[in-house]
């Protein structure tokens, strides 16, 4: 593995992240003469599912989206042995939820500003027909203070015809919506928009909205509604778009468009 890369022009470094089926590694590029992160993938390790399906998805998504607050890929290499490299931009300043455990809950502005900028980086997906399906803060990267979305393994190409509904359950349970838990036919936009719920509220209570170990009860909570703790004083109008984010009827959860239309937003 090192040999191929090396050959490349890619000098191996430490491991930065783990998944099912892959490794993110920091490497040094020669070429470019700066860290790049490389993401390894074993075709022969992966279920057939995985290789036939989600990666041949992963790599025609990842390719056509090019934004500021997306990790941009920039070389994708395989080796004789069967192992695919995608060659990324690094982000060196870790995910949010790394940054939110060292900072505690931020400030609204703080968290306003980091949430705008995955609001575009959705928008803009969402406008190429791409449902990310795995949003969670660990996802969410930061390159000094701009944040960068990463990880569409699970990203799905939205059918022409936007009534027609998924029904795969993927991502992580703590941020997926309650159709999604329920295993219902769901729109897949709308379960990144209730995801970005989730996420904004970790941004400012520093912890997640719902405990996953017990899912009946979580979706109970759900439905519920839960109660942002008075003593941060969050605004109301802050308060607002968490509970339309967190809305539990579907059809009731705004758009991704709506989302950047909001007060909270647009009038800081």
């Amino acid at each position: 593995m090192e040999g191929f890369l090396l050959a490349k022009g890619y000098k191996l470094g430490r491991t930065i992240g783990e998944g099912t089926y892959s490794k993110v590694k920091e490497a040094f590029s020669q070429k470019h003469q700066k860290k790049v992160a490389i993401k390894i993938i074993n075709k022969k390790e992966g279920p057939e599912e995985f290789i036939h399906r989600f990666l041949p998805r992963e790599l025609q998504i990842i390719t056509r989206l090019d934004h500021r607050n997306i990790i941009h890929v920039q070389e994708m290499l395989e080796s004789p042995e069967g192992k695919m490299y995608l060659v990324m931009e690094l982000a060196e300043d870790g995910d949010i939820f790394d940054y939110v455990l060292r900072h505690g809950p931020l400030p609204e502005p703080r968290a306003r500003e980091l949430f705008q900028q995955l609001v575009e980086a959705i928008q803009y997906c969402h406008g190429c027909g791409v449902a990310h399906r795995d949003l969670k803060c660990e996802n969410a990267l930061l390159q000094g203070s701009t944040l960068k979305l990463t990880d569409f393994g699970f990203a799905k190409l939205l059918p022409r015809d936007r009534r027609e509904l998924s029904w795969t359950f993927c991502g992580s349970t703590a941020y997926a919506a309650p159709e999604l838990l329920q295993g219902l036919p769901h729109d897949s936009r709308k379960g990144d928009v209730w995801s970005m719920g989730v996420i904004l509220y970790v941004l400012l209570c520093a912890r997640l909205p719902f405990d996953d170990t017990d899912i009946p009860k979580m979706l109970h909570q759900q439905q519920k509604g839960i109660p942002v703790p008075m003593q941060l004083g969050i605004s109301k109008e802050c308060q607002n778009l968490l509970k339309m984010l967190l809305e539990p009827d579907m059809n009731l959860r705004p758009s991704i468009e709506a989302v950047g239309r909001h007060p909270w937003l647009t009038n800081p």
